[in-house]
């Protein structure tokens, strides 16, 4: 009997599913390792505005809903990238790393400007994307947690666009929305652990989020989730520093004046 091996759609939408809750999980068991969290696992508790029960569940249905359109725009797809993988699944390493350019670039662009607009307009923070600001204090498993029409328009819709406009194959895409979905949990995880690779190679990492979960963050630092291009561009960067949090462990505070504005409040 041929053994039954999963096509490269299937993989593509559920290993990055796969990859988010196994390392989510790493850092929920790397968060008793108080010397280096941003945040008291006291103020987690007490300052985030949902359960962690509803935060999974929420996670879970964002996700399926990830999974479906995946396997549609794979199918809608299939005749212009080919079901082997991009030019016959013989991609040279220079195509594979300019496909992840031009996805990194275009997930980070759509993702942008629509999780600014969600600050600027009042109906739209209130009623969608303060789900995802319940979690004043960030953790690596609420990286996905969003009302369900930002997680489709922003994550979802996003992945498929940076899909399509960059020509990666579904073998590529693989790779390509597992480490997205490393990326998010790591800005998400609320540890800012020495030795991190993403810490080094992007500044766009967990601290830098952290601030703009932070109240005098939240119309600040909106990149994501790769570079901070976009905020250094349309003025809305702002810097941090890392400081010794009173009873121990670790804060990022800005490293820059900053005024509140009653835009501020949403």
């Amino acid at each position: 009997m041929e053994r039954f091996l999963p096509s490269d759609e299937i993989l593509a939408a559920v290993v990055p599913v796969v990859v988010y809750w196994v390392y989510s999980g790493v850092y929920v068991m790397l968060g008793s390792v108080d010397r280096y969290r941003l945040h008291s696992r006291k103020d987690e508790d007490v300052k985030n505005l949902v359960s962690k029960r509803d935060v999974v569940i929420g996670v879970l249905l964002q996700q399926l809903v990830q999974v479906a359109v995946a396997v549609l725009t794979f199918k809608m797809s299939g005749d212009v990238h080919g079901a082997g993988g991009a030019n016959g699944g013989s991609s040279s390493w220079l195509v594979l790393a300019r496909q992840f350019l031009v996805g990194m670039f275009v997930l980070d662009t759509w993702q942008y400007f629509w999780h600014r607009y969600m600050h600027r307009n009042r109906f739209l923070y209130r009623h969608i994307h303060s789900w995802h600001h319940r979690l004043v204090v960030p953790y690596s498993f609420g990286s996905q947690y969003n009302h369900p029409l930002e997680g489709l328009l922003l994550d979802t819709c996003g992945g498929a666009l940076a899909f399509v406009v960059s020509g990666m194959s579904p073998r590529t895409s693989i790779f390509f929305f597992s480490f997205s979905a490393i990326k998010g949990v790591d800005d998400h995880c609320g540890l800012w652990l020495p030795g991190n690779i993403l810490h080094l190679c992007f500044w766009n990492n967990t601290a830098y989020h952290d601030v703009h979960h932070q109240f005098y963050g939240n119309r600040y630092n909106f990149s994501q989730p790769f570079f901070i291009t976009w905020d250094k561009i349309c003025g809305t960067h702002m810097p941090y520093k890392l400081e010794k949090r009173p009873g121990g462990g670790l804060q990022a505070r800005p490293a820059m004046p900053y005024t509140r504005s009653k835009s501020a409040v949403q």
